[in-house]
This record gives C-alpha cells, structure tokens and sequence, in this order.
C-alpha cells in the first residue's frame, strides 16, 4: 500500500481501495452504502468496481460489507466507485481535509432524471475530515455546505445534458468526520463553513476536469479559484 499524507487525514492506495485513515476513531455522519447515517470509525473506504459487477439483482451494501471485511474493515464506512481510484483528488484548507473521486458517467440535472442510458456508472465520492469537535446539528449544516460545494462545482465543470447543466450523479456519496465538540455552527458564514467550501470544491472540481479530459467530453467552462 502506498501512503500519502493529505493534511490530518492519511490516504492509502492499493490496487483496489482508497483508505483514508481519520487518525483515530471519529464520529462519521454519512449515507454511505456500509454503515451509514452517525457512527463510530476510523477509516473511510472507497472501493473501485467494474461498471460489469452493478449487475441489477446485486446486494451492492451487504457485497461490500463483504468486501471490507475480507481486509480487516468491517467496522469502516465504505463507499464505492468505477472510477479508477487513482485519479483520486484531496485538497485542504484550515481544519479541513477532503478526498474525493469523481467519476461523471451518470451525471445528471437536479430535479430532472433522465430516462436514457447512462455512459456506466460514475459518481461522486467525498470524504472530509474536520479537525475542529462539532455538535450533531453542526455536522448536519456541514454536510449540506459540502453538497453545496460539490454542486458548485461540478457546474463550474460545465457539463450540459438534455435535461440541462450537470449538478451531480445519481450515486454521490459524502461521509464528514470529526470529533464530538462544542461547535455548533458550520454555515457559510462561519470560517469553518468557508473551509468546508474551498476544500470540498477545489478536490471536487480538480477531479471533474480530470474525468472530462479523459473521456473527451464536451470543454468545460474555465476554471476558477475557489470561492471565498
């Protein structure tokens, strides 16, 4: 396994799995497929499948339950994704640490589902660790500035369909860890809602470019620094 540092959190690479090693057991507020909503861990995974292995009659969250615990990992939060893991993307700011992959091959328009084939099954997948100890209620509004970050975005990428600019994938994933604190406030006003929104946006936008000049999409709008 290589090992690289990305500010707090530590991503390990393998032929097959992102590790993010959190330091130590966190509070993870997530809707992962293998342990979801608010739990206990000290590893967040993202495991690469085939676009071949989502057959339709597929248990996806008791196979890659299966899947962790055959590494020892049963007891982390786990994701996965058809992009190829090592296109993966952190970026940090302040308190804040994200890993994200991003895979576009199902992108859709909020509100407007397509009913056409998608180009497999590509998503988007955050893990962000905050060095900073947050309320419940913090972790809630923090999750919903990492959304709002991965939605702005993933439109600066500036990828059209018929139902209209991209916003998203059908499969998103977002796990936040931190330590249980005294934070009760992550909101755009607040400093560490700011660092939620730069990291969250700078990882996930470095990987939609990386993903659109890849696969020869249509030329993404132009780059910009991160919102401040």
């Amino acid at each position: 396994m290589m090992t690289l540092p990305q500010g707090s959190m530590r991503v390990g690479l393998t032929p097959s799995w992102l590790i993010a090693d959190l330091g130590h057991q966190r509070r993870v507020l997530s809707f992962a497929p293998h342990r979801p909503g608010f739990c206990r861990a000290r590893h967040i995974l993202i495991r690469q499948v085939r676009d071949a292995d989502l057959t339709p009659d597929l248990d996806a969250a008791r196979w890659l339950g299966d899947q962790m615990g055959r590494i020892g990992h049963a007891g982390g939060v786990g994701m996965m994704t058809s992009r190829a893991i090592s296109h993966y993307r952190c970026a940090s700011s302040g308190p804040v640490s994200c890993l994200a992959t991003v895979g576009l091959g199902n992108a859709e328009r909020v509100g407007h589902r397509r009913m056409i084939p998608r180009r497999g099954h590509g998503t988007i997948n955050i893990a962000l660790l905050i060095e900073e100890g947050l309320t419940e209620p913090a972790m809630i509004e923090a999750l919903s500035i990492i959304a709002e970050a991965r939605t702005t975005a993933i439109l600066m990428a500036g990828i059209e369909l018929s139902t209209g600019r991209a916003t998203g994938t059908g499969t998103d994933c977002i796990a936040l860890a931190c330590d249980a604190g005294a934070t009760c406030h992550a909101g755009l006003h607040t400093p560490l809602g700011e660092a939620i929104g730069a990291a969250v946006y700078d990882a996930v936008l470095a990987g939609a470019l990386d993903w659109i000049a890849e696969h020869g999409a249509q030329t993404p709008a132009a780059a910009v620094p991160s919102p401040v």
